[in-house]
């Protein structure tokens, strides 16, 4: 086999407010085609596009150091092996893996996860079976200690996350008040099982989205946060006695307001007052626990129990376009960028 050409989006410079193509230089290299024992020559097939990526471009520490300027964009991918030198792994198997934002890779089969293309659509390894559905799995079934009947508020409803959090709670008999950003979405929302649906877009401040919450469901047993902002100035001071609070994203901050935070409207007396409970949570909290959350959540993907949204974009030059759009764009479930 010849040397192959392959194509990387190196992250270059750090965001001032909404990241995009000005941040990334498209390069090519020459990737040799010898492998090392248990090494395997992969290529791209599908590549993750999340709003954490924004979070590890601050200028600042979060739960890791800054991405390093310079080099390959970092993320998850389904990859599908060209050549091997393993037994475990032959020409033409899925893996998950995390080689960035480049269209090859040599990798060690360690650092590989194979997929089952039989199984589940192998793209579902980055979506509902993958990271987006650990974190909603274990964030509403542990972090949230969910009781039937109990209202829970999810902002962000549409997402990845947060339209799983939505059905685990249907299924777990709570129910679901979901906050999205388009009438669409909340018309689609109801149909996962959410009892009530508002944007958040239809109210100019947070005292007219508490009103109109305060309306549906009175008051809030858990909130499942995943924007921050003004969505959650109007649902924590409707929380009720011992009420659960999860942050598992504020993305309405990380545009314009991740390294200095714009001062808001402040809640904490409220968690004093009921005696609430607020929990940070990261999908590697639970990473040692993947096969636990596989044999709970995949039997639900696969008898329909469970419905997944995936907003596809076609093509490697469309990574940055596709990241920006993350903050911009009115996507519903799992963004995803197809090689």
């Amino acid at each position: 086999m010849e040397a192959i050409s392959n194509q990387q989006w190196i992250y270059t410079s750090r965001p001032d407010g909404l990241v995009g193509p000005a941040n990334y230089q498209l390069r090519s290299a020459l990737l040799a085609p010898d492998l090392a024992a248990d090494e395997v020559l992969v290529q791209t097939r599908w590549l993750s596009v999340d709003p954490y990526m924004r979070i590890n471009q601050s200028s600042k520490a979060t739960w890791m150091a800054p991405h390093p300027i310079g080099v390959v964009q970092s993320g998850a991918a389904v990859v599908q092996v060209l050549s091997s030198a393993s037994a475990d792994f032959a020409t033409g198997d899925f893996a998950l893996a995390h080689t960035g934002w480049q269209t090859h890779a040599k990798v060690h089969t360690s650092a590989l996860s194979k997929l089952d293309a039989a199984t589940a659509p192998v793209q579902t390894a980055l979506g509902v079976l993958g990271m987006p559905g650990r974190t909603a799995w274990f964030g509403f079934t542990e972090a949230l200690q969910p009781k039937p009947i109990q209202v829970l508020v999810v902002s962000g409803a549409a997402g990845a996350v947060g339209s799983l959090v939505v059905q685990f709670a249907r299924l777990a008999g709570v129910r679901v008040l979901a906050i999205a950003g388009s009438a669409q979405k909340c018309a689609w929302l109801k149909t996962l099982g959410a009892e009530w649906a508002l944007n958040y877009k239809d109210f100019t401040d947070a005292d007219a989205l508490q009103a109109a919450i305060y309306a549906c469901c009175k008051g809030v047993d858990m909130y499942f946060d995943n924007v921050g902002g003004m969505v959650s100035d109007a649902v924590l001071p409707l929380i009720n006695r011992r009420a659960r609070v999860v942050i598992c994203g504020q993305i309405s901050q990380y545009s314009d307001g991740l390294d200095a935070p714009l001062p808001g409207p402040r809640f904490l007396h409220h968690v004093l007052y009921q005696r609430a409970t607020i929990q940070g949570i990261l999908a590697r909290d639970w990473l040692h626990r993947v096969d636990e959350f596989q044999a709970a959540v995949a039997p639900l993907v696969a008898n329909g129990k469970i419905e997944f949204a995936e907003h596809v974009i076609q093509g490697f030059m469309q990574l940055p376009n596709a990241l920006s759009e993350m903050f911009t764009s009115q996507h519903t479930g799992k963004v995803l960028v197809q090689v």
